[in-house]
């Protein structure tokens, strides 16, 4: 996930130096100490955000579960508030349960600083916010910044002033001119037209941002002149008559005239954006009339020099936003130009068809990278579906499908498709394929009955219209839902007509969903068939560098050969399909995975290590919202199974101690990060030898095929492995035996006759 599955926190690093404040953030810390709710407030441009943030990330000592910044610059429905909250302290909306109340539950015993940011819009909402997670969790601090309190009960208020003119005022001027100008410096000679130029500008950062970056092509007694006889305008004359609100309003309108006029434009359609956006999105809704797309690059540098547009750089990828106070000042200018419907709807056709090439790519490589992009516009995604028509909404929710149940957005993702489906009631094509993204995310949740109904009519209206595509995928879900109801047989039939139905038509991605999913029904029912169609999903996916489906094909091949009595193969499996997982944010998933392992750690005596696995998946059920048991009784079993045998093991007290110790790996990257850092003991020495020294079974066919010259890499498609795993088993090949080069390794495979390991090259073909 982003940033905010970090345990310290998610707040972002600073790009510029902080300015001042000591006194401020010093009071500020102090009274954290006491006041849980404290809210900064003060007129926009005071710089509320950042002192928050400087405050807060020097406060990180004092709070064991982490710092997290909640961003409500760009919502504009108070019913999300609760969602953006959640998506930023990197809870999964995965359950049917009200959001609010897993928050709740989440903070309850965590010891943690929120900072709920831009609150003015949104007081009644962030109010509710606030009081029901204090009330549900003791050691829990809320700082807040708002031009308005919030007006509860228990509410401290710290009032941010403007910078001190000239001190900190000139020394932020001077800080921001020399970043763009670099042999700028306060000098005797300008150091009264830099004092007075502060002072028109009342001591307000962002207005002091904005003119430094006029210092680029004028000199300081220039911008202080013009500023000087714009203010005199404003105000008829008088100096104390400016209040600092029109002071910042006049300074962004003289930004806004020094800009060329494609400029002007561009920071107008900019403003459309919620929560940031990237070169592409800028490219596709800022031009048109009066700024051809190829423009576009070079008019943003312009707006990033001038300050009006900021940088940001994530997972190696650059990333644009606007501050609020210049968003909100571009949208009423992009609502006076009459632009405003057209850029709308190409902000909202952008984002649709981003969403519906990420879903048509699925079947093949980048499935990693679309989830993140689509993690990263997820404000963005939201706004369109705000402003959207029904039919338009219905296309982008259905082609948002994979970021709704498998990225951690599943609770809001049936929201949207619920209400989309009522405002579109016509029977099309198009409704059928939401009916069946419905029934999947219904599914997820457990909901078996929403999820039946929408099958049936997703079924009635494929069949009425003549699509055997949404047949298809009707059986598929049907084949869902009988696994997770505990009726494997008839989940193997419905599954195995739902492949069959997707080959027919060509539907290689359906094909392949159903396929690992009958694998995984197989296994379950220790059809001698699992490891042949598992085998088939594996190679299948990686015909088409296909990830996600390939992870829970081996999470299915892992199953069947542990409980086949392969417990090191199971093992080697369950591992790999965990390496995979690490470029997802699929909490269902890496669960699922990692239950598999604790069951054969457990198995395999190592009882502690067993625990602390178990612990780490009893958190990350807890952040989904169920348990284990939603996907099936037969998986409910074994849980209890192997947690009653390493409890017993362990005695009470220390299973107990264990299960908190793990339980600190609660979300998917830390908790996969955890459990492939160590791997698990060799099996007891009972392991037949047959003459092959101290190397367990994987590992002597691992030495088989390295005495065939066969590359890491390729021993790991033979072996259906990771490459992360086969290069950890030839390392331990090489230490056990003293070995320093594959050829001494061959030499040894020689000398002791090993076989040749059959692997799914030579067993089934690649449909």
């Amino acid at each position: 996930m982003s940033s905010a599955t970090a345990r310290g926190g998610n707040l972002p690093a600073a790009f510029t130096t902080f300015v001042g404040r000591r006194r401020e953030m010093a009071e500020i810390r102090r009274r954290l100490g006491t006041a849980r709710l404290l809210t900064l407030t003060g007129v926009g441009g005071v710089g509320k955000t950042r002192l928050a943030l400087e405050s807060a990330a020097a406060s990180r000592k004092g709070f064991a579960d982490g710092v997290w910044l909640v961003d409500l610059s760009a919502v504009q429905d108070p019913a999300a508030v609760a969602a953006v909250t959640a998506t930023a302290l990197g809870i999964p909306d995965l359950s049917a349960r009200p959001l609010l109340e897993q928050l709740a539950d989440h903070l309850a015993e965590r010891h943690c600083l929120i900072v709920l940011d831009n609150c003015e819009h949104l007081v009644d909402a962030c109010a509710e916010l606030a009081d029901t997670l204090l009330s549900a969790a003791p050691e829990l601090r809320v700082l807040a910044t708002s031009r308005h309190t919030l007006g509860m009960s228990g509410e401290h208020v710290f009032t941010v002033a403007p910078l001190s003119v000239p001190d900190e005022a000139v020394e932020l001027l001077r800080d921001r001119a020399a970043a763009s100008r670099p042999e700028f410096d306060v000098t005797d000679a300008n150091r009264e037209a830099v004092t007075r130029l502060c002072a028109h500008l009342d001591g307000l950062p962002l207005a002091i941002e904005l003119a430094a970056s006029r210092l680029r092509t004028l000199t300081v007694e220039q911008v202080a002149e013009r500023l000087e006889d714009r203010f005199t305008l404003l105000t008829g004359g008088s100096r104390t008559a400016r209040p600092r609100q029109r002071t910042l309003r006049a300074l962004i309108d003289w930004s806004y005239e020094l800009c060329a006029p494609a400029e002007r434009l561009l920071w107008n359609r900019l403003s459309v954006f919620a929560g940031g956006f990237a070169l592409d999105a800028a490219e596709a809704v800022g031009a048109g009339e009066g700024i051809p797309r190829g423009d576009v690059l070079d008019l943003l540098d312009r707006l990033v020099a001038q300050s009006v547009v900021l940088v940001d750089e994530r997972e190696g990828q650059p990333r644009y936003r606007m501050l609020e106070t210049i968003r909100q000042y571009g949208t009423r200018r992009l609502a006076e130009s009459g632009e405003e419907r057209r850029v709308g709807l190409n902000h909202l056709d952008f984002y649709r068809r981003l969403a519906e090439r990420i879903a048509d790519g699925w079947y093949g490589p980048g499935q990693e990278e679309g989830l993140a992009r689509l993690r990263a516009e997820h404000a963005n995604l939201r706004t369109a579906l705000e402003h959207s028509d029904p039919r338009t909404a219905q296309a982008l929710v259905a082609a948002l499908r994979f970021h709704w149940c498998a990225d951690g957005f599943l609770g809001e993702g049936r929201r949207w498709l619920d209400r989309v489906l009522a405002a579109a009631p016509e029977p099309t094509l198009a409704r059928a394929r939401t009916l069946w993204v419905a029934a999947w995310a219904a599914l997820l949740q457990g909901d078996h009955a929403a999820a039946d109904r929408s099958l049936g009519e997703a079924g009635q209206l494929g069949d009425r219209l003549g699509d055997p595509v949404v047949g298809a995928y009707v059986e598929g879900f049907r084949g869902t839902s009988a696994l997770f109801r505990g009726h494997l047989e008839e989940a193997v039939s419905r599954y195995e007509r739902a492949v069959a139905a997707h080959e027919a038509v060509g539907d290689g991605p359906g094909a392949l969903i159903s396929l690992f999913q009958l694998a995984i029904a197989q296994a379950h029912t220790a059809d001698p068939r699992a490891e042949s169609t598992g085998r088939r999903a594996v190679a299948t996916a990686e015909a088409h560098g296909e990830r996600w489906s390939r992870s829970y094909a081996l999470w299915a091949l892992g199953h069947d050969a542990w409980v086949r009595g392969d417990p090191e193969a199971g093992t080697d499996r369950a591992r790999a399909g965990l390496d995979i997982q690490r470029g997802f944010n699929d909490h269902v998933g890496t669960a699922l995975m990692m239950e598999l392992l604790a069951w054969i750690t457990a198995s395999r005596g190592d009882h502690r290590r067993a625990a602390r696995l178990l612990g780490s998946i009893r958190s990350l059920w807890r952040h989904i919202g169920t348990t284990i048991a939603a996907f099936g009784p037969h998986l409910a079993e074994r849980h209890e199974q192997c947690a009653a045998s390493v409890a017993r093991a362990l005695g009470e007290e220390a299973y107990e101690a264990a299960l908190t110790e793990g339980g600190a790996y609660d979300r998917p990257a830390a908790a996969i990060a955890y459990a492939l850092d160590t791997r698990p003991p060799a099996p007891p020495a009972a392991e037949p030898a047959s003459g092959a020294g101290p190397l367990t079974r994987r590992e002597r066919e691992v030495a088989a095929l390295v005495a065939q010259g066969m590359s890491n890499r390729r021993i790991a498609a033979e072996l259906v492995l990771s490459p992360r795993t086969v290069d950890g088993h030839v390392e331990h090949i090489l230490a056990k035996l003293g070995f320093s080069s594959r050829t001494q390794v061959a030499a040894w495979v020689a000398q002791h006759h090993l076989p040749t390991p059959s692997g799914p090259g030579n067993q089934v073909p690649t449909p």
